[in-house]
This record gives C-alpha cells, sequence and structure tokens, in this order.
C-alpha cells in the first residue's frame, strides 16, 4: 500500500511538473529549481505540493508557501470609480512574495527563511502608485466609468470575453495581467504583449 502511495505521489508531482514546464515556467522569471535557497531542485515546490497543502488557499491548487498576512496602503483617485479594498483573491498569493514580509524560502511548512525578494519585483506593502487589483470591474463599472470597455461582451484576445479570460470572479487581480506560469512566453510574464499598448487597451477605452 505505501508503494503505491509513493508511486502515486510521484507520478503526480511528475504530471504537475508536465503541465507546468508546457507552460513555460521553466527557464523564466519563476524557476527557481537552481536557486540555493531551494535544495530541492524543484520547479512547483516552492508553490505547490501533493501532500500537507494549506487547504485555506481556495485559488490555487495545492498551496505551499506561507501567506502574507500585511496590510497594505492601496491605489486611490478621485477619477475611479471602482471600489478598492485590501488585496483578496489570488493576488495575495502573489504578494506573499512580492510584498517583502514573507520569505521566497518560506515553503513546505518553514517560516523562518531569510531569503527575500528585491529589486524592481519587491512590490512591498504600498500598492498606492501601482495598478488598482481586487476590485469588480463589470459591465456596471464600464457604462459608469465610461473609460472602460465591457468585460462581460469585449474580446479578450485570449479566446473569449475579458471576463472569462481575465477575471477572477468579476475582480481584475494580478493574474488578470500576469500568468505566473509564463503562458505566453511574454516578458514580465504578461499573459499577452503590451506592444503598443495592447494589453492596456484590451480594458481601457483611449
Amino acid at each position: 500500500m505505501k508503494t503505491l502511495i509513493k508511486l502515486f505521489a510521484g507520478l503526480f508531482i511528475l504530471f504537475l511538473a508536465q503541465v507546468t514546464l508546457g507552460q513555460n515556467i521553466s527557464g523564466s522569471a519563476h524557476d527557481f529549481s537552481s536557486e540555493t535557497w531551494n535544495p530541492s531542485g524543484e520547479i512547483c515546490i516552492v508553490c505547490h505540493t501533493p501532500h500537507h497543502a494549506d487547504i485555506s488557499v481556495t485559488d490555487a491548487p495545492l498551496w505551499n508557501h506561507q501567506l502574507s498576512t500585511a496590510t497594505y496602503t492601496v491605489y486611490s483617485s478621485s477619477t475611479l470609480d471602482a471600489t478598492v479594498g485590501q488585496p483578496d483573491g489570488i493576488s495575495k498569493l502573489c504578494l506573499s512574495c512580492h510584498d517583502g514580509t514573507v520569505a521566497l524560502d518560506n515553503f513546505g511548512g518553514k517560516t523562518n527563511g531569510t531569503t527575500f525578494i528585491s529589486g524592481d519585483e519587491l512590490l512591498g506593502t504600498d500598492l498606492s502608485d501601482d495598478h488598482p487589483i481586487s476590485f469588480v470591474y463589470d459591465a456596471t463599472l464600464a457604462s459608469t466609468d465610461g473609460g472602460l470597455y465591457d468585460p462581460t461582451t469585449t474580446n479578450s484576445g485570449l479566446g473569449g470575453t475579458i471576463d472569462a479570460d481575465m477575471l477572477f470572479g468579476t475582480k481584475l487581480e494580478c493574474a488578470s495581467c500576469h500568468d505566473v506560469h509564463n503562458g505566453s512566453g511574454v516578458a514580465k510574464l504578461l499573459v499577452k504583449s503590451n506592444a503598443a499598448s495592447a494589453l492596456c487597451l484590451t480594458c481601457h477605452n483611449k
């Protein structure tokens, strides 16, 4: 029985690795397999695990990284018609590395890591100068704002509508513009090219 369990676990890890590698994460900014703080040499394990996953996380499968508990200063503007609260959903997963409060090597139950994100990838907890996230982007907001396309009817350029391809429960999140697995192969892990502001103009009617 133990042999079967080990075999199943091994096959699952291989499957997850093949799916992820097929999405071009290998060699991307999220390929941590050669980092000294990841002695396992595995790509997926920093974020995902087949066993003992964090079941409190509903926005990512088999989550394995410590979550941030930071409170953020969020984007605010007199011209913004959306209500922006604290980051939630899948964006919280991104910020668990990118806000700099949780060590990169805090995964697999480890909470005393010493390697923190730095450089341009460090967003910090002051998000007031970053694109707003975790707000509802729907037909009502598009109508009220006047400078946004209706996400329920506008083509995303990714195969369906903005709502279907880029929003998470009608909310715009970090992953609306960035694909952590580098599925498109575009620089900065973008979901599609921003040449001539194409990504921005997917939503913004300018």
